[in-house]
């Protein structure tokens, strides 16, 4: 099996470039300022003849209230899920009440973890690292996310316990199955039909719009056949975007709306059909797609 390599730490660290960088995609979503991912996002990659899986999750602050928690919750899930952490921490920010939190809880779960700290470019490296030597967690190590400095050699250390591939590791399936994508307006209720389907609370629901930002793909398997269903983002009326994440969040839709087999189209009873519903469907027509 493949190594799983949780990312975890507080908001706007760097998880999600770091993640783009260890999957070589860009998978997901990046902008600066914190909170933008929210659901558990599962990426492959590789470095030589081994083979790794990593999850990008949400922020932990400490203090989160709301929505902010249920993320919290999708963050705890992906690290008792991994087998190694890699926590990250800001260089710039420094040492913070929330990082002492995070390195308490990963203590006490006893999980293999290794300090990261990012956004070390134009700073000299042993004064940036100086602070966190304080949270116990071992060597700390240093590499900015942004440019690829030293990520390579991380991963080559984080995966050097590990065999390469034809040592005991089972290669991924190359046909994942049918795609299916759920789409509609904000707050239709995507993200909770997704969790029905899946018979767990996989993704992030909240009585808010705009609470999935990225389109975050499930693979899952039924009745011995596999299948990939894709939680996708909202979408407005474009006079109504404004927010670049929203922008952003947008195109990744319309992107799983091209890459599925089937879609999805969920619609609110309450307000009934509405003229962004015609839209959605007319974009999935055009782009040749099945529809229910």
């Amino acid at each position: 099996m493949n190594p799983v390599i949780a990312l975890v730490g507080r908001p706007n660290v760097g998880k999600s470039t770091l993640f783009n960088r260890l999957t070589r995609t860009r998978d997901a979503l990046v902008a600066d300022f914190p909170g933008l991912t929210r659901d558990r996002k599962y990426g492959n990659g590789q470095l030589g003849g081994k083979t790794y899986t990593v999850i990008d999750t949400g922020g932990i602050s400490g203090d989160e209230e709301g929505i902010d928690a249920a993320m919290a919750e999708q963050s705890l899930v992906a690290i008792d899920e991994a087998d190694i952490v890699l926590f990250l921490v800001d260089a710039r920010d420094g040492l913070n009440v929330a990082d002492e939190a995070i390195a308490n809880h990963l203590r006490v779960n006893q999980k293999k973890t290794w300090l990261v700290v990012n956004k070390t470019d134009g700073l000299e490296e042993h004064s940036a690292m100086a602070d966190f030597w304080t949270l116990g967690l071992g060597d700390p190590h240093a590499i900015a996310a942004a440019h690829g400095r030293n990520v390579t050699a991380l991963i080559d250390e984080v995966l050097a316990p590990f065999p390469e591939r034809g040592e005991g590791y089972a290669t991924p399936a190359t046909d994942k199955g049918i795609r299916i994508g759920v789409i509609g307006r904000p707050n239709v209720g995507k993200s909770t039909l997704v969790n029905r389907l899946l018979g767990e609370e996989r993704v992030v629901v909240f009585d808010e719009a705009g609470t999935t930002r990225d389109a975050i793909e499930i693979p899952f398997e039924r009745r011995g056949r596999p299948y990939v269903l894709v939680d996708t983002a909202g979408v407005r009326r474009r006079k109504n975007v404004s927010l670049i994440a929203e922008k952003f969040s947008i195109i990744k839709t319309l992107e799983a709306i091209k890459e599925c087999h089937v879609a999805i189209v969920v619609l609110d009873a309450r307000s009934g059909l509405v003229e962004q519903d015609l839209h959605l469907l007319d974009y999935v027509l055009t782009s040749g797609r099945a529809w229910c």
